[in-house]
């Protein structure tokens, strides 16, 4: 791949280019969320996973979108959410450090994955933050300061974007990341879980976008975090019906996959997808 091919400048243009990883090891070992917490004793049925993230996959190929795929290591049992581990912003790959001890190990994955294809990335070594906590929308950039995302990540993701605009969101301490209650569908529509932000945020952003309301059971259920893939296209939970139905209202077409095994470790199809190239 050559490094004109990574460029992302939203969250809702074509999607081209895409990094996942199975959940072949995937599994509720500590923790770490709200949504682990209720499922931890249940666990995760991997078989069932395997099956939905192919689902997705499938997906996405038929919908022209070049997937890449990660070596699942059983080490790195939350690894199915690349999300994390980098985002894309503009031109440049961003390698998360992770917080967490049981996701630390997954960046040497995901840098030896990028030197394999010739690709540089900023290392945001010894500044704590997840993927998941990162918007970009133009030259504006959302990051939440969540338990996963530091302020000084906040201003090192400044130092390298000189150009963007780089703000600071910090969520409520329940809510792992802030695509678990904002989501940026369009130049004017997104997805808002208004009780996971402050109020003087939910002001800003309302003067930003139409804010599409996701109620906390559907929150809880990872409505926010839908992948939208290009052309008002949207992937979504066929159990959140009322954000499907609100989506659809708008004017988005709604692609339904069921995902709910996955969702038991507190994330969804953002989550689960690292764009490399959005067109």
């Amino acid at each position: 791949m050559k490094q004109n091919q990574v460029c992302c400048h939203n969250e809702f243009t074509g999607l081209k280019k895409v990094i996942l990883c199975p959940p072949t090891f995937m599994k509720i070992v500590d923790v770490i969320n709200e949504t682990q917490r209720r499922y931890h004793k249940e666990n995760i049925d991997v078989e069932k996973a395997v099956s939905q993230h192919s689902k997705l996959l499938e997906v996405l190929k038929s919908n022209g979108i070049e997937t890449y795929i990660l070596p699942p290591n059983d080490a790195y049992p939350e690894q199915v959410f690349t999300r994390d581990i980098g985002f894309t912003v503009g031109e440049t790959v961003f390698i998360s450090d992770m917080k967490m001890p049981v996701r630390q190990g997954e960046e040497g994955v995901l840098k030896k994955w990028m030197s394999d294809h010739g690709l540089t990335y900023i290392d945001l070594v010894e500044d704590e933050t997840e993927g998941g906590d990162v918007l970009v929308h133009g030259k504006t950039v959302y990051v939440g300061l969540s338990s996963r995302t530091t302020p000084g990540a906040v201003e090192r993701i400044q130092s390298h974007l000189p150009n963007h605009d780089v703000i600071s969101l910090p969520i409520h301490e329940d809510i792992l990341h802030l695509d678990c209650i904002f989501n940026i569908l369009s130049d004017r529509d997104a997805l808002i879980h208004r009780e996971g932000l402050l109020k003087e945020d939910v002001e800003r952003l309302a003067s930003k976008f139409n804010l599409i309301d996701v109620s906390r059971e559907e929150q809880f259920t990872m409505g926010v975090n839908v992948l939208s893939i290009g052309n008002k296209k949207v992937i979504s939970l066929p159990i959140n019906e009322e954000v499907n139905r609100k989506l659809r209202e708008h004017g988005y077409e709604v692609i339904e996959v069921d995902f709910d095994e996955i969702i038991k470790s507190g994330g969804s199809f953002r989550c689960c997808t690292l764009p490399l190239l959005r067109e």
